[in-house]
């Protein structure tokens, strides 16, 4: 299982992002679920608000099964708070802390991101340190 960030949601729906060509190929390369947070797609959906289009393609992919959005548990909602504490000097916002939540809850070590410089960064409880997609930027 594999956890979708917003950096690649956002690059999939807007042809025009430096990274789109790329997330697209990546994406298409996939074989194992991916799974995101409500507070991922609330990013997403604000930086694709340019086009109605972006956030309609966006809709479509989540109808059709191409991520599955996980709900945080009472005890994911406490972590997500402890880990914005630990991190503030980053400092961690809500959709990185629902990334590592739910990673941690569902034993995830690969996290589709562009965010790299935070994402090395973050030790999840079960982890030495995640393995992101692309492996480069």
């Amino acid at each position: 299982m594999i956890f979708l960030d917003t950096g690649p949601i956002v690059a999939f729906f807007d042809a025009s992002d430096d990274y789109h060509r790329r997330c697209v190929e990546i994406l298409k390369g996939i074989k194992e679920p991916m799974i995101t947070s409500w507070p991922v797609l609330t990013e997403a959906f604000y930086l694709l608000g340019f086009s109605w289009k972006a956030q309609d393609n966006l809709w479509e992919f989540l109808q059709r099964g191409g991520v599955e959005v996980l709900h945080l548990s009472v005890k994911m909602k406490t972590r997500c708070r402890e880990l914005m504490g630990k991190y503030r000097d980053l400092p961690m916002d809500l959709a990185d802390a629902t990334a590592v939540a739910l990673a941690e809850s569902q034993r995830i070590s690969k996290v589709f991101t562009l965010d790299h410089r935070d994402f090395k960064i973050y030790k999840p409880a079960h982890l030495k340190c995640f393995t992101l997609l692309p492996a480069h930027l």
